[in-house]
């Protein structure tokens, strides 16, 4: 338990979305939900939904009568997303595992989830229940950041680990960085019973409008900051150097981002 990177409790959820939310996630959720909503779904499942990004703007998207059920394992992470939508608009919030989701065969027209993929402990049976629970014709759009090399902000918060541990540094930035090989994924859906696939590899813009924010979430906004406490490291120390690394490399407050966003269709 002391690096599971999927514990995203306490104020984790704060720091990633004021932190990293503006930066990293907003664009991609945009392509991701406006692919989702081009095929004018009725009932949306998401899973890893985090703090409701895409989860937001889905809903600016659907029409008002489409049901969206947003999941996620982390309690804490489903109670901030929550809070950005009235009681009155259709989006329901639900603890649950992508490895063994709580709903029927056949149930939803789309399933989404952006940066999630990665953190499924078992993406074979994540893809099995992505393709059971969607009706035939039903579509599953989902998107993985693509390596480290392609995302210099990534580079730069474990450039800054390296340097604060010379031994035994946190692992988690393999997580979200290490499922990026097109052919085993593209293998794995197939072979969990999609019918076809569209790959696109998109690389887009970040916006740094606040340095220390965006640090503050980096180091902050994961269970990356548990593996530095564990480690006798303050926090406080490693987003200090991760702002002014970020600041060096990116004056005009504009980072690449670069991750691949997978479309599968069950017949």
């Amino acid at each position: 338990m002391r690096d599971d990177p999927t514990r995203f409790v306490g104020s984790i959820p704060e720091h990633y979305d004021r932190g990293m939310g503006p930066v990293i996630f907003a664009r991609p959720a945009d392509i991701v939900a406006i692919r989702a909503a081009s095929y004018e779904p009725s009932r949306v499942l998401e899973t890893a939904a985090g703090t409701g990004i895409v989860t937001r703007r889905l809903r600016d998207l659907l029409p008002a009568p489409a049901r969206i059920v947003a999941t996620d394992l982390n309690p804490a992470m489903l109670d901030a997303a929550s809070r950005k939508f009235r009681s009155d608009e259709a989006v329901t919030f639900e603890p649950a595992d992508a490895t063994a989701l709580p709903f029927a065969n056949g149930e939803f027209d789309a399933m989404v989830c952006q940066f999630g993929v990665m953190f499924f402990p078992d993406k074979e049976k994540a893809y099995r229940e992505a393709h059971r629970v969607l009706a035939p014709g039903g579509r599953y759009v989902f998107s993985v950041w693509d390596a480290v090399d392609h995302n210099p902000f990534a580079r730069i918060a474990g450039d800054a680990l390296q340097s604060a541990f010379a031994t035994d540094p946190p692992p988690f930035l393999n997580v979200p960085f290490g499922y990026a090989a097109l052919d085993p994924i593209k293998a794995s859906l197939l072979a969990n019973g999609f019918a076809g696939l569209r790959i696109d590899v998109v690389r887009t813009p970040g916006t740094i409008a606040d340095f220390d924010a965006f640090a503050n979430g980096l180091v902050r906004g994961s269970p990356l900051v548990d593996q530095i406490q564990s480690r006798g490291v303050e926090p406080a120390k490693l987003t200090a150097t991760v702002a002014q690394m970020l600041r060096d490399e990116f004056p005009a407050g504009v980072t690449p981002l670069q991750f691949i966003v997978f479309e599968a269709w069950r017949e």
